[in-house]
């Protein structure tokens, strides 16, 4: 069995390396594919310290001229094109009419819900289901599943298997919701950030820095709400709700509703340009990345984190 991957951008090619290093062989279709192997390569040394291999990864990887010979054989498809509605569209007909049924069509859509993309399916929609990453793929573990309401409930969990069984964390989301999960809960924090900036209350530096320096730090542990229950001590979350609740809720009720207009993007562009000075963004990115590997691995020595 292959894998076959359809479009290899920046997303499609982390899928590449993230599936070569767990032992997948992988057929990739993408008209304007370059440089897949140095991508590979560039990414070996982190994925290796997260437990991937990539030993004769070369022999596993094949470029195809034409998306019937990527998908054919194939036991799972991972689509990555445009999110262009049209030509989402054109790309799921053609994967339809090609990929034998009972083979999962997942789709990396960050913006697309799933009904959108099976009602783009004639032959078998109920195979076709949102499966989107987080970049850089092979980093980042999380996956987000979604199916639709015509979807085969066997199939989401084919899907979330398979993810699994790749060295990923999935998700499973019950409800087809604009941004899938992981975005939404992004997109409250953002939306009170702005409204800080828009009021004058806090800087952006003021902002990143008590995330990174504060709660953030124990995010990366463990999730929000499993962090709210510890704080709870003995009585848990059912305590921290109890008696911290309405002063909770008085919190929520007084959080910013601000509108994202030119006037509040330059701020926020100006307030990261200040905090960031002459610093090189490239080596940010870089040491952001060599951090979150040595994180990575340390978690994954941990026998009590979720």
């Amino acid at each position: 069995m292959s894998v076959a991957v359809v479009g290899a951008g920046v997303i499609g090619a982390g899928w590449v390396v993230q599936l070569l290093s767990r032992g997948q062989s992988v057929r990739v279709f993408d008209p304007s594919v370059t440089d897949l192997g140095r991508k590979v390569e560039e990414a070996a040394e982190a994925v290796t310290a997260l437990g991937g291999d990539l030993t004769g990864w070369e022999a596993r990887l094949s470029v195809a001229t034409t998306l019937a010979e990527a998908v054919e054989g194939a036991g799972f498809v991972q689509e990555n094109g445009p999110e262009d509605p049209h030509q989402k569209e054109a790309l799921l007909w053609e994967l339809d009419a090609l990929v034998p049924e009972g083979v999962v069509i997942a789709s990396s859509t960050s913006t697309l819900p799933p009904s959108r993309l099976a009602s783009m399916c004639s032959k078998h929609p109920e195979r076709v289901i949102v499966g989107h990453p987080f970049n850089p793929v092979y980093l980042i573990p999380l996956v987000e599943v979604v199916g639709a309401p015509v979807t085969d409930p066997d199939l989401i969990d084919q899907a979330m298997s398979f993810y699994t069984g790749v060295g990923k964390k999935p998700v499973r989301l019950r409800a087809e919701l604009p941004g899938h999960l992981a975005n939404r809960l992004q997109a409250a924090l953002w939306r009170e950030a702005y409204s800080l900036v828009e009021r004058g209350a806090a800087t952006v530096a003021d902002i990143d820095a008590a995330i990174a320096h504060g709660p953030g730090l124990r995010w990366a542990l463990l999730g929000p709400l499993v962090n709210q229950h510890l704080s709870g001590g003995a009585g848990g979350l059912a305590h921290v709700l109890e008696h911290l609740g309405p002063m909770t809720q008085l919190l929520m009720d007084d959080l910013g509703e601000p509108t994202l207009t030119p006037e509040l993007a330059d701020l926020l562009v100006r307030g990261v340009d200040e905090e960031l000075g002459t610093r090189d963004q490239v080596r940010l990115a870089q040491q952001r990345d060599e951090l979150l590997v040595q994180l990575l691995t340390a978690k994954s020595r941990a026998d009590s984190l979720p």
